[in-house]
Parts: structure tokens; sequence; C-alpha cells
């Protein structure tokens, strides 16, 4: 018998293996060659997507070899496309189609052109073009990959550059003056030898400037008016001409591209003479004779088309009548020569104290009306108001008589006192009549509560600019909680102001006229400096939020303030939360997202406030990445009770795990709203059931207690 006989044979290693083990050991496998066939799905999937863009695309390695490209681009190449083949290099097709005479640019010098165009694909800059030998032009645009590879993107521009070519022959030869800007920055691209010859510069000097250059007084280019074709042609621009002469013109435009870039071709038609002798009978009918000044015809239709812009947004438009004190003596005393000069030199001292876009008009012998729009508030029409009588309240010297006159003012506001000129012009008179029965020499509003109101807003303005200057507002921190560990995660930065004699002044008083003033970007500032140097001493996992003010993002020096705000405290961006509202994002400003995203590159938190309260609150989670979503405090007031809030709560829970974003409810009162919260799988809460609003001081020692206690539980756990 051989050794060994009567022993079972040995089985396989694999076969000791535990059930568990080969369980585990064909799982492994199965899910390795479901991730391969699923890979191999992707890359299929992104073959038919490219194969459907009308463009020429192309994805090499980073050795140049073919990867990945798409039907148009073997439509573009067809000479060459039997040579593309995964592995394949670009340069080795290069060279096929130069032998083949594909690009008649290679001729010649078929050695340098190829290692130009090889320069251009591993060192992506501009787009250029590329002429193919049946007469095409492709424009080719490349940019490299993460890995070292290249991602092309080819474009047949032919029948583009033919209508460029159209273009200038009708350009050039044209009578008529014609320029062509760029979009962007409005700079000059190119004259025609009308435009030349009317307005004086070479066509180098013309290449120098913008039209905004060639522009007397408008501030906008022609082309961004919203106005229609037939408006257009009838307005008239003021251009200067290189010798400084003025000239009218009707513009007009069209987009096209030019040398690659969006433009505008702009047609000008001279129509300086015309517009004179229109304007010489359009003044003598609308304006005052002896002051040259608009007539009360011509400034009820100024005061009417300022209402009418003003009607959608929430700015008023302010009508100052201002009547000369005692100017019937003036006539009596000094005769009517000297009354008409007095009237000329109160009319140039009214005209140089307001803005240009002002109207100012005489409406009879004595009296003056002043119109300006633009104000928010009825402090900016009483700060005028006393401008206007200061200047006036000089001597004059006319004719070897030094004359003082004075004046009173009546103010009435639109739309509150009148949305009309004849309404308005009635209140004003009111008022003025009220001004010179109770002092002359000085303004009154058409109504009393007006003046008072606009007094008591005065009066906080002054005193939150020095509470700001003087460094008295303070930022309190209201806690929001881990509503399954009860853990503080963080605080919202709430802004107070303690007031000498008034005490503890609410936000709702002092903020609206912070944002009214323009005091709400230094005020801004202000708390979100001390904020972040208050986190700085908390604990490394607590976060604290700062609101935002749709009126910082407007200052464009946001994403500065915030930088210096962290630098200078040390606290890391991911522990500054920054929350705004959807009021924010309804101006849908290109320069907003971008500030935003700006201030998430950072790695600083962005929140949405608010959430629901307004029209399009789901819209707007598309075009920004929210980091936490704040439900609004009315949907949780009540939430035991109220099935529709339970239900409102439930979908934006659900819509916040579906986007990966952390949900915290705002208003939590109730020991039965926090259980609904709970219930609903929530995770922060905040509101006056877990603390009110807290200084920095008592911060820390809640924070404090927080890590006694972790620490004690942490201990029982060792001993259990």
């Amino acid at each position: 018998m051989r050794a060994g006989a009567g022993r079972q044979p040995r089985k396989p290693r694999f076969s000791r293996a535990r059930p568990a083990e080969r369980d585990q050991l064909v799982q492994s496998r199965a899910e390795a060659e479901a991730a391969i066939a699923d890979a191999r799905k992707s890359h299929e999937r992104l073959r038919q997507a490219v194969d459907l863009l009308p463009q020429g695309i192309v994805i090499l390695d980073p050795e140049g070899r073919y990867v990945l490209w798409n039907k148009q681009y073997s439509e573009i190449y067809s000479k060459t496309a039997d040579l593309f083949e995964e592995g394949a290099r670009l340069e080795d097709t290069l060279r096929v189609g130069v032998a083949r005479g594909d690009y008649p640019e290679a001729a010649g010098h078929e050695d340098e052109w190829i290692a130009e165009r090889l320069k251009k694909l591993y060192e992506p800059g501009k787009r250029h073009e590329q002429k193919l030998a049946d007469g095409r032009v492709i424009l080719i645009e490349e940019r490299r990959t993460d890995d070292g590879g290249v991602v092309g993107l080819r474009v047949d521009i032919t029948e583009l550059k033919q209508r460029e070519a159209s273009f200038r022959l009708l350009f050039d030869g044209n009578p008529v003056p014609m320029i062509v800007c760029a979009l962007d920055d409005e700079r000059i691209l190119g004259v025609n030898d009308a435009a030349i010859a009317h307005y004086g510069y070479s066509r180098a000097e013309f290449e120098k400037l913008t039209i905004r250059s060639l522009q007397a007084f408008e501030s906008e280019s022609p082309w961004t008016t919203d106005r229609s074709s037939d408006e257009q042609a009838a307005r008239t621009w003021k251009h200067v001409k290189a010798d400084g002469a003025l000239i009218d013109l009707a513009i007009y435009s069209r987009e096209l591209t030019y040398a690659e870039r969006p433009a505008v071709l702009l047609a000008l038609m001279d129509i300086t003479e015309r517009k004179r002798a229109e304007a010489r009978l359009a003044f003598m009918a609308q304006h005052d004779g002896l002051t040259g000044l608009p007539n009360r015809n011509l400034l009820r239709q100024q005061v009417d088309e300022m209402l009418l812009h003003t009607r959608r947004s929430a700015e008023r438009v302010a009508l100052l009548m201002l009547g000369l004190d005692n100017f019937k003596a003036v006539n009596d005393t000094l005769g009517h020569a000297i009354g008409d000069k007095l009237l000329r030199g109160v009319a140039k001292r009214l005209r140089s104290t307001l803005r240009e876009e002002d109207a100012l008009a005489r409406l009879n012998s004595d009296e003056f009306a002043i119109v300006q729009g633009g104000l928010t508030r009825p402090e900016d029409a009483a700060g005028l108001a006393k401008r206007l009588l200061e200047a006036i309240s000089d001597p004059y010297l006319l004719d070897g008589h030094s004359v003082v006159i004075g004046a009173s003012i009546g103010i009435a506001m639109a739309p509150g006192d009148g949305d009309d000129s004849e309404k308005l012009l009635k209140s004003a008179d009111m008022a003025l009549s009220r001004a010179k029965q109770d002092a002359r020499g000085s303004f009154a509003f058409f109504e009393a509560a007006l003046d008072a109101k606009a007094q008591s807003r005065r009066k906080i303005e002054v005193e939150l600019r020095d509470a700001i200057r003087n460094d008295v507002l303070r930022p309190y921190y209201q806690p929001l909680i881990d509503l399954q560990s009860g853990r503080i995660t963080g605080f919202e930065a709430l802004v107070r102001w303690p007031h000498a004699e008034r005490g503890m002044v609410s936000p709702a008083e002092f903020i609206p006229v912070a944002e009214d003033t323009g005091l709400i970007n230094p005020l801004g500032g202000l708390m979100l400096r001390r904020a972040c140097l208050d986190a700085a001493s908390w604990p490394d996992d607590v976060r604290v939020a700062v609101n935002l003010s749709p009126l910082q993002f407007r200052s464009g020096s946001l994403l500065a303030m915030v930088t210096d705000a962290l630098k200078q405290s040390g606290l890391p961006p991911r522990r500054l939360e920054l929350e705004i509202t959807e009021t924010l994002l309804l101006e849908k400003s290109a320069q907003v997202l971008a500030t935003l995203h700006a201030l998430r590159a950072l790695g600083v938190r962005i929140s949405m406030d608010d959430f629901g309260t307004g029209y399009s609150s789901l819209s707007y989670l598309r075009s920004f990445p929210f980091d936490k979503i704040k439900i609004d405090q009315s949907f949780v007031r009540d939430l035991g009770a109220n099935r529709e809030a339970q239900a409102i709560i439930r979908s934006i829970v659900s819509l916040g795990k579906g986007l990966g974003v952390t949900i915290t409810a705002e208003g939590v009162e109730t020991e039965a709203e926090l259980s609904c919260l709970r219930a609903e799988g929530c995770d922060e809460g905040q509101g006056f059931l877990f603390s009110k609003a807290r200084p920095n001081a008592e911060i820390i020692s809640l924070l404090a207690a927080q890590r006694g206690i972790e620490a004690a539980d942490d201990n029982a756990a060792l001993v259990a």
C-alpha cells in the first residue's frame, strides 16, 4: 500500500474558505463585472451624445492619440477619415493629409506648417482658422484636460467668411457714414470712407476710440436702448467731430460678427440742420422768454414723464414750488428792468444748484418749480429745499444796486400727494401757501404728518450713522441646534443697537433706514468683521451665519469685504455661512451670481433664508447650489396642529435630502413644533424654544457648558 493510502484527498484551498467568504468573493466578482459593463455603456452613451452635436468634436490622450471623435469631425476631415482609429496619432493623420494636399496653406513649407499646428495643439490659446483644399474654412478651438489630453472643437465657418466678404463690399463703398463697434467694450473696429470724410478722423485715429468718445452727452450706447425701431429712428444723438463741432444724428444699428467678435454696425444719418429748425420752433412754444426756462406747459410734460417712469418702482418724485418773498417791492422801487435781471439771476442760481437731470421751470412772475426724481425719502426733498434757499439768499449786484431777496418753498411728493402733474402742482402750491403763512424764508410739506415723519427718520439716520462710526452696534447670536443630537452646530449673528436713551432699538426700525441711506454697507461690514472675530474663539466645529442685504452685492466690494474679515479674524472659510433671501436673486444679475460663486469658491457656505415665502423659491435652487435652506418661521408656527404646514415641511425636507443640502427650521417655539420637525427628518432648528439671541460672552459660557456635558458623557461611556 502507498504511503498515505486510506486518507481523504485534499480539497483545493478555496474549498476550505468559509461559505460567507465564498459568497463575498462571488459578490465582489459580480460587482466588478457590473462596473465594467456600466463603464462600457457610459462610453457608448458618450459617443452617441457627441455624434448628435453639430460641431466636430475630438478627444486626444496626452500623447496626441485619438480617444474619441464624432461623425461631424469625420465629415469635416473626410479625406483622412479612413485613418481615424483609437490609438492613431493626430500628427500622423496631419502628415498624410499634407501629403495628399488637403491643407493648401502647408504647400512649400510642410514641416514648418505641421510643427506650428502641433504647437497650437499642445499649447492651446486663441481660436484659429484652418483652410481645406475644397475651399472650406474651419474654426478650431482646443483645450487641455486635467490629465494632459486635448479636447478639440471644429466649426465650419465657410458661409460666415463669405458673408463677411460681401459685407466688406457694401460697407466700404457706402455713401452713408458707417461704423462697426465691439459689443463688449464698445471700441470702434472699423469705419468706411464716408465716416472718415464726415468726422475728420483718420482710420487709425478712429480705431483708438470707443463710440462713447464720439458721443457728446449720451451715457448709453446707441444699441442698448429698449426703444422700437421706429422710436430709435426718431431719436437724435449728438456726436463730436474731430474739429469739435457738434452734429445731430439718427442712428440705425444691427448686430453682426466682425473679425470673430460680436459687434454692431451703425449707420449714421446727419440731421443737424433739420433739428436746428425744429428746435427753434419748439423752444419758443415751451419756454419762458425772459429766463429761457421751461414754462408751465413743458413742466407738466416733464413731470408726467417722470411719474410714468417711476410708477413701477419705489422711487418718488418731489415737486418744489418756490415763491420769491416781496418781489413786488423790488419792481415797485427799482423798476421792472432790475426785476427782470433779478429773475434771471435767481434762475441761474437755481440751475447751478440742481443736477442736470432735475427739471426747473418758471411758472409766473415770481414763482419757480423744481422737480427732482429718484428720491426714496422726504428728507431728500427737505435737503434740496435748504440748498435752494441758501443759494438764493446771497445779495445780487444789479446795475449798481445790491438786492437781497428771500423765498419760501412748498413741497409735494409723488405719488402720495398727487399721481399726475396737475394734482402735484396743486399740492405744492398749497404747501407754499402754508410755508408763507407760518414763516417766510422756510419750507413746508403738503402734509404736516409727512413733515413729522421725515424729521423722525432723519433723526434715526443721524444717530445710526454716529452709532456705526463709534462702534456701538453689536452682534447677538442665536443658536442653531442639531435636532437629532441636540448639539449646537452654529449661531446666527443678529445686529443689536443699544441706545443710550431709548434702550435696545428694534432692527425693524433702523434697518430700513440703513438700506434707504446706504448705511447698510458699513453696518453689514461691521457685523461681518465682529461675527468672524467672535466665532474664531469658538470650537472648530461651530459655524457662524451672517445675513447679507441685496444692497451689499451692488456695492461691488462684498467679496473683498468677506475675504478681509476672514483674513483678519483667522476664521476658516468653512465656518462662515452667508444667508441671502430670494429678493437678491430676483434681479437675475450676472454680477450677483458671479459673486456668490466666488464666495463659495473661497469655502464659504451659502444659505437661502426665509425659504417658501416668495413666488419662485424652487426656481432659484436651480440657479445656484445652496448649502442650506432655512424654512421660514411662518411654516413652523403651530406646526403640530396644522396638517397643511406639516405637508409643506415634509416636502421641503424631502427636497433638501434630494439636493444634498441642510434643512433648518426657523422660529421653533414649542415642544410640539420640535417633535414634528424631528419626525419629518429636519436637520436643524432655531428659535426661542432653544434660546433667544445672546451676546458673545454668554455664547462662550453656553459652548463651555456643552463641552462639559459631552466630556461627562464620554467618561460615562468609558466607565460603562
